[in-house]
């Protein structure tokens, strides 16, 4: 089992199954997400102005632009710049000190972290801001019922680490008859500055190397647009950049049967093989006090409000937990 799983399994069950009432609500046979409701509704505090940059993530690019528009609403006087270009872009961000906040969609690299360690004297601290799933995404009118972790690997992957017998080009090759057999398969993914990038060849493509055929696009949203416009495509993004033009293919893992779909349940109960945290990281000094406006700024995100904005968005908010333990490891 991953880390990331474990979290999942060890701090997240528990909410979910006291989001409202005590169980995850159920809308006919779909159940809706609700926040945390020990999570407090955000009070604004005076005094609080200036300007907040933040430089990283594509898949996180609206949900910090959501978050940034509510906030400059209780604090009029507040300038949010939101720059997404990949999460490799905000470690450099953080280091020259161009940017308030780094939105990442993996961890940093321990030599991301040794470089902000080499120049301040401590690590930067991230904080799990909400929870994404990562999905394989296919045009609407595939009939494919599900995919194996091996099996994206050689659909993806030149090297297939994964351990999948034969190279897979066709759809056909997956299973599927008629018009679809001979259908050669049209890849879509991101490019290597996107944590998305890095997380999927690590957990997808067990850390292979992607086919030279895979057309790389500069944004998540892109990537759907991408499958959306092209009948025999797949790609890969995260689950707040699902439209009604694709869909996401349930996902086995190594030595089951049991397809897992892209929901909300799967991923709170660590099933779902790509679920992962959305994290926002911080220059924080251990002992130091947090300026008033990167200190309302988390403590927005940690609110009601803030994770209402992570549901807005496509993804799945935080615990009650998980809040109160980060906000501690940033002196709040």
């Amino acid at each position: 089992m991953s880390i990331f799983r474990c979290l999942l399994l060890c701090a997240v069950t528990v909410f979910a199954v006291a989001i409202v009432g005590g169980e995850l609500v159920r809308a006919g046979e779909t159940q809706a997400v609700k926040v945390d409701s020990k999570l407090p509704a955000y009070k604004p505090v005076s005094g609080v102005s200036g300007n907040i940059k933040s430089v990283g993530s594509d898949t996180m690019n609206n949900l910090m632009a959501l978050w940034g528009e509510d906030f400059t609403k209780f604090y009029p006087n507040v300038n949010i710049e939101v720059e997404g270009k990949g999460s490799s872009t905000a470690p450099p961000a953080l280091i020259s000190g161009t940017s308030t906040f780094g939105p990442m969609s993996r961890l940093m690299k321990s030599e991301e972290v040794d470089e902000f360690e080499k120049k301040y004297g401590y690590k930067p601290t991230p904080v799990r801001t909400a929870i994404d799933m990562l999905a394989v995404y296919v045009h609407k009118d595939n009939p494919i019922e599900s995919l194996s972790l091996k099996q994206i690997d050689a659909i993806f992957s030149k090297t297939r680490k994964g351990g999948h017998s034969e190279d897979i080009v066709t759809w056909g090759q997956l299973g599927l008859t008629g018009e679809w057999a001979d259908k050669p398969i049209s890849l879509y993914g991101r490019n290597s500055a996107s944590g998305t990038y890095g997380y999927f060849k690590k957990h997808a493509l067990f850390k292979g190397d992607y086919k030279d055929s895979v057309k790389e696009q500069p944004g998540s949203a892109s990537v759907v647009q991408g499958v959306a416009s092209d009948k025999y495509g797949i790609g890969y993004s995260g689950i707040g950049y699902m439209t009604a033009d694709v869909r996401a293919v349930p996902l086995k893992v190594e030595g089951s049967t049991e397809a897992i779909p892209a929901a909300a349940e799967f991923a709170y109960a660590g099933k779902y093989p790509l679920a992962r945290f959305l994290y926002m990281y911080v220059n924080y000094k251990p002992g130091s006090d947090l300026d008033p406006l990167r200190m309302q700024f988390i403590q927005y995100v940690f609110s009601s409000q803030g994770q209402e904005n992570v549901i807005k968005d496509g993804y799945f908010p935080i615990s009650s937990r998980i809040a109160t333990e980060d906000l501690e490891k940033i002196g709040l």
